[in-house]
């Protein structure tokens, strides 16, 4: 890995984003090591740029999910900003389709969405893991992938700790939302919600992993709630980075972040996949911290 960016998004106790640290209150480790970090900048109302993978298998076209999906990306769409680009991709039947590349112009995603139809069965770990690598690199430094699918993968033939290493290397938040088929009465909302609750776990897995947050969600309501946190998260950000030593082995190592305690929750990706960080040298102060 020739960089690490970690974005990182604290809270405080009331779910407002902390807009006030400062570098000497930010401790990030690896492996419970503090690192010596070269890149330290608070991001506001930042242009990003969005990875949009849809779920085009057979079953999203039941429970009116492929139309909610739609619904999401348009609210996706209108909350642009100047700066902001998109990349459409799809998958169904083993495959990830590049269908838009990054655009800033919103009407061809839109006229785009309008076209496709869902087939074939779910191969959801193996689309993440064959996401092409410029999916990754929009020009701007605030980035995401958005993942919108019914979450029941049925023709993977990755297994989900293979799908997990992969997302460790990945240095991108990744931001799945799930799409359930809204019940048509009370008494068979359990069999409805089954394809729904298959793999949330892996949902929320992916998500934690990467720095990301899930979402669920069975009305255009909800789905519209989901996507305002989403854009509001990567809206404010603060930017974290280190180049590693090159030193010992490529391995997975375990990201930690220590804030002051007005900070009571932050989103932080939960790892890196490579050689050693550059350490500090010698002990930071305190001061400020409380």
């Amino acid at each position: 890995m020739g960089y690490v960016l970690v974005p990182i998004v604290p809270r405080d106790g009331e779910g407002r984003s902390v807009l006030n640290l400062s570098k000497k209150e930010v401790t990030l480790a690896v492996d419970g090591r503090p690192v010596a970090l070269d890149l330290f900048e608070r991001v506001i109302n930042a242009p990003v740029s969005f990875t949009i993978l849809l779920d085009l298998s057979g079953s999203m076209g039941l429970g009116g999910k492929l139309e909610g999906a739609r619904g999401a990306i348009d609210d996706l769409l209108a909350a642009r900003q100047k700066g902001d680009d998109f990349a459409l991709y799809t998958f169904s039947a083993g495959e990830v389709r590049e269908v838009v590349p990054f655009t800033s112009d919103a009407s061809k995603l839109q006229r785009t969405l309008r076209e496709i139809t869902p087939y074939g069965k779910t191969a959801f770990f193996d689309a993440l893991a064959r996401m092409p690598d410029k999916t990754l690199i929009g020009k701007n430094g605030s980035r995401a992938i958005i993942v919108f699918t019914d979450g029941f993968d049925n023709a993977s033939s990755m297994s989900r700790s293979d799908l997990t290493a992969i997302l460790e290397g990945i240095d991108v938040p990744v931001y799945p939302v799930g799409l359930r088929a809204k019940p048509k009465s009370a008494e068979n909302s359990s069999a409805e919600y089954q394809d729904a609750s298959q793999d949330v776990e892996i949902l929320r897995e992916i998500a934690k992993v990467t720095g990301g947050r899930s979402a669920f969600a069975d009305s255009p309501e909800e789905l519209k709630k989901a996507i305002a946190e989403i854009i509001k998260e990567l809206r404010f950000q603060y930017l974290l980075g280190f180049k590693p030593t090159g030193r010992g082995r490529n391995q997975y190592r375990k990201i930690s972040v220590e804030l002051p305690r007005r900070v009571r929750s932050v989103h932080v990706r939960r790892g890196y996949r490579g050689t050693e960080p550059p350490l500090q040298t010698r002990s930071r102060s305190r001061e400020g911290r409380g």
